[in-house]
């Protein structure tokens, strides 16, 4: 028998502490070579559920992996993705990233952005392989983001 497909919902309130231990298990690694905190392991994820920004991968353990939408008149931005450590290897990532993809083209956008910070190397090379490509080095909230794109 075949495990059952994962499946990609909008994320309710009750979706928060599976979402705060994805944050805190993908990012602390990080902490170290960026001398603190990563951005995502600041955000309010209570408030971006309540903002319909967040979209949890579930499979037959529960939520596996996330994703952070933001949709304005400017941008469609991916804000944030993680996939839980015990689900790594799966293809719930790309799915996450797919998922991202659709929704951008579903709302009209025929390009979605992304950020990471510079010193992720390992981010910005995964992206660049999904096919986007790199726009721009900026400092917010005391980030060196490196900014990417894809045309869809």
């Amino acid at each position: 028998m075949s495990e059952p497909l994962p499946t990609i919902r909008a994320a309710v309130p009750a979706d928060l502490p599976a979402v705060n231990a994805i944050v805190e298990a993908a990012y602390s690694p990080y902490i170290e070579r960026l001398g603190k905190k990563p951005g995502p392991m600041l955000d309010d994820y209570a408030a971006q559920i309540a903002a319909g920004r967040v979209h949890c991968l579930c499979d037959d353990e529960g939520v596996a992996g996330f994703i952070v939408l933001i949709a304005d008149e400017a941008r469609f931005l991916l804000d944030n993705v993680a996939v839980a450590d015990r689900a790594r290897g799966r293809g719930y990532g790309r799915a996450l990233m797919a998922f991202a993809e659709d929704a951008a083209r579903q709302a009209d956008y025929d390009m979605i952005t992304l950020y990471t910070h510079e010193k992720m190397h390992e981010n910005r090379a995964l992206y660049a392989r999904l096919g986007y490509r790199e726009t721009g080095l900026t400092r917010e909230k005391g980030f060196a983001r490196v900014y990417m794109e894809k045309s869809l």
